[in-house]
């Protein structure tokens, strides 16, 4: 099997990644494809003592943390999440973030994390709880949760809870969400794909955007469907069964970049 062959299934979910630690689809994608680049022009550099994740996540950690992209982004017009957030990112270590969302939104062990940014377990342990608190303490919003299946929508209401905001309504229909979302604006939409009247969380989303800009969180069994490259795509994205580490991360990350919660500096 070539290189290409074992890296390809994990490119989505490093594009996730990207996007998250970036706060946007084209600036993310950008760091992608200049990692993929670096693979292409020297492939005997490619870590061959690890499994392909591990060395994909490692090479495109070494485009983030020696390239700057952020100006060709720029000159497109599309950086303003980065600009957003250029007030909270002074206030965190780049490499708090990116402990957090290695282990809490992709998954990795501690040490495999350690190995990523170049650490140790206990500073990664650290880098995680010290990005949790600052990020917690910076960002406060009204939720709105659209979710059909009782038992998880009350685990994600009482995550949003727990981490200081309020809920505006649970919706289990497209047509509920979006009334929902025009009687109290929220500040922050948590979504399933597949709702209960059979219609669909991504239209319910069209339809509160169409309305108003709000950052949302869609949460689906299947997230290679939702980044193809194919069409405009969430910048977030939870993996059903999902951990609540995973679902604090991703609120907290989604929050960070929103403009509508930048606080007065």
């Amino acid at each position: 099997m070539s290189l290409g062959q074992q890296l390809a299934p994990h490119l989505p979910f490093l594009r996730r990644y990207a996007r998250a630690l970036t706060g946007g689809q084209a600036q993310g994608d950008s760091y992608v494809k200049a990692t993929l680049e670096a693979i292409v022009a020297a492939p005997e550099q490619f870590p061959t003592d690890v499994e392909p994740r591990l060395g994909l996540y490692r090479t495109f950690q070494a485009i983030w943390t020696s390239v700057n992209l952020d100006g060709d982004i720029e000159a497109t017009g599309q950086s303003n999440a980065a600009t957003i957030a250029q007030a909270r990112l002074a206030r965190m270590t780049p490499l708090s973030r990116q402990a957090l969302l290695l282990t809490a939104m992709e998954g990795f062990s501690p040490e495999e994390a350690a190995f990523l940014i170049e650490s140790d377990v206990d500073e990664v342990e650290r880098l995680v709880e010290q990005a949790m608190n600052d990020i917690e303490e910076q960002t406060r919003a009204e939720v709105l949760i659209i979710e059909d299946e009782p038992i998880i929508a009350m685990d994600i209401e009482t995550i949003v809870r727990d981490l200081g905001h309020e809920v505006t309504g649970v919706a289990v229909t497209r047509d509920e969400a979006v009334s929902l979302a025009k009687a109290q604006r929220p500040g922050l939409v948590l979504a399933d794909i597949q709702l209960a009247d059979d219609s669909s969380g991504i239209d319910a989303v069209k339809d509160i955007l169409a309305e108003f800009s709000v950052p949302v969180i869609f949460i689906t069994a299947f997230p290679e469907r939702l980044l193809t490259g194919e069409r405009p795509e969430p910048t977030f994205l939870i993996t059903k069964p999902f951990q609540r580490s995973t679902v604090k991360a991703a609120i907290s990350q989604a929050l960070f970049f929103d403009q509508a919660t930048v606080p007065a500096v």
